[in-house]
């Protein structure tokens, strides 16, 4: 298995795609123009405390105010220990200044996640200086290194205080890199104190690193066999960013100066417009419809032409086996979060149902979101939760049909002409005039000038009125305007 990190930078955008075994797994885009939050923190100012919702809205120098619920806001220690729980007037008032943190973008017509949990990552520890906790990634399983890790920030919790967790790529560091990442956090923290003094409320406090340098952070590791960046300037600054904090990966940084754009060389600009579709083949025959709404993304799994070798029941097995690779490379490259619903086919064996649950399970191991799945329903579906902290790719690259408004039908011409018969005998008792001017769409004007010629005759003799049509181009198929004349 092959890892590696292509980096494709414009003065619009950034945009990085984890290719594994030259598949593409992953895209992260980043436009200048709409920089993601996550992770900044701001000096905050309360402007709605909502005591039915248990939450408030903070302004922090964005178009839309952001959300903070009382999970997330720390309380003191004295509070946490009594039997008496505290509530969001206990905490917070209108025009209170708090250090706040981004959890979550604004999508769609939300506006970001707040938290004052304050988490400050770094390459091997993520530092919370509200805490005490100590913590190690789950993701790192052996027994003997977690306790190691964990007795190493121990030993180092005199000097520097608050809590830890550290990260996956910290197994078998040794104790020297484990204090200089303590010490570089504690600096950190001292800085951020100092802008929170010095600045007004509603500004940033801290802003996050940039992407190409997040993800040297975040999504490298000893498994990455090469970093391709197609910028010098950001191949510079990368490269001082890895031999100062990471020098390990700083060899396998490698600066693509091809005429060919780096994205089109790998296939990546193919894939990101497949992850735009609904339908997805698999290499059996079979495909998958994935269907994301604001509510929840569902995915469906059809067997289509693969027929399979034995009988159905061994093809559904085949079918759903594959999908869940499928799925979970679909998850991560389009970045889909929430509830999300796979309807698998019907499988009646239970050891069937058994072995794809765990290929999907075994499948998200190497997600670096969150998540949280059910075993698989009496009808087939597994029902999961993953961690959404950034739009998901089609809201970033795309928007809504302005024809459609999202709903992805349009009314058909037959409809739209019927409508238009209602409305012109609304107009025509309304006014007293002896004419009216219908402007549609040329699809809908052919249909009523040929098919309901004798209709629109009737209705003027009825009305006795004249009805005059104009097809105008710029109106799309559900739209019309019956002018009084």
């Amino acid at each position: 298995m092959s890892d590696e990190l292509l980096i494709n930078v414009t003065p619009q955008e950034t945009r990085v795609a984890k290719v594994e075994n030259g598949m593409l797994q992953e895209v992260v885009i980043e436009r200048a123009s709409r920089k993601g939050l996550v992770g900044n923190i701001y000096k905050g100012k309360v402007c709605r405390v909502l005591p039915g919702m248990q939450a408030a809205f903070l302004e922090i120098g964005l178009q839309r105010t952001a959300f903070l619920h009382l999970s997330d806001i720390v309380t003191s220690d004295e509070k946490k220990n009594s039997d008496q729980e505290s509530t969001i007037n206990d905490l917070l008032r209108d025009g209170q200044e708090i250090l706040v943190q981004v959890v979550k973008d604004p999508m769609g017509t939300k506006g970001a996640r707040l938290t004052t949990h304050i988490t400050i990552p770094a390459r091997y520890l993520v530092y919370m200086p509200n805490s005490n906790h100590i913590g190690v990634s789950q993701k790192l399983e052996d027994e003997a290194e977690r306790e190691r890790l964990k007795d190493i920030i121990k030993k180092q919790l005199p000097e520097f205080g608050g809590g830890y967790i550290v990260r996956t790529v910290a197994e078998g560091i040794s104790e020297t890199a484990v204090h200089a990442d303590m010490v570089f956090l504690e600096k950190l923290w001292q800085s951020i104190q100092d802008n929170n003094k010095a600045v007004q409320s509603t500004m940033m406090v801290y802003e996050d690193l940039p992407l190409a340098m997040r993800v040297m952070r975040d999504i490298a590791d000893i498994n990455i066999d090469a970093i391709r960046i197609d910028s010098r300037e950001t191949f510079d600054k990368v490269m001082k960013f890895a031999k100062k904090f990471i020098p390990e990966l700083a060899p396998r940084i490698e600066y693509y100066p091809g005429e060919r754009p780096i994205f089109d060389l790998y296939g990546v600009e193919d894939e990101i417009q497949k992850a735009l579709q609904s339908k997805i083949k698999l290499k059996s025959g079979g495909y998958l419809i994935i269907d994301q709404t604001e509510a929840m993304t569902t995915v469906d799994i059809n067997t289509g032409g693969y027929v399979g070798n034995r009988n159905l029941e061994e093809t559904i097995f085949k079918t759903n086996l594959e999908a869940t690779q499928a799925i979970v490379r679909q998850l991560r490259l389009r970045n889909l979060g929430g509830i999300i619903i796979i309807d698998f086919i019907d499988m009646k064996d239970a050891e069937h149902r058994r072995q794809v649950l765990r290929s999907f399970e075994k499948s998200l191991e190497r997600d670096h979101a969150k998540t949280c799945i059910t075993e698989v329903s009496s009808l087939g579906l597994i029902e999961m939760t993953r961690k959404r902290t950034r739009e998901s790719l089609e809201h970033i690259l795309c928007e809504a049909c302005p024809v459609c408004n999202g709903k992805g039908t349009v009314k058909t011409v037959e409809t739209v002409a019927f409508e238009i018969f209602r409305e012109i005998i609304r107009e025509a008792r309304q006014f007293d005039t002896k004419k009216l001017l219908v402007l549609t769409s040329g699809k809908v004007g052919e249909y009523l000038m040929d098919e309901e010629s004798s209709s629109i005759a009737e209705l003027e003799e009825f009305m006795d009125r004249t009805i005059q049509l104009q097809i105008d181009n710029e109106y799309h198929q559900e739209q019309y305007d019956v002018v009084p004349m």
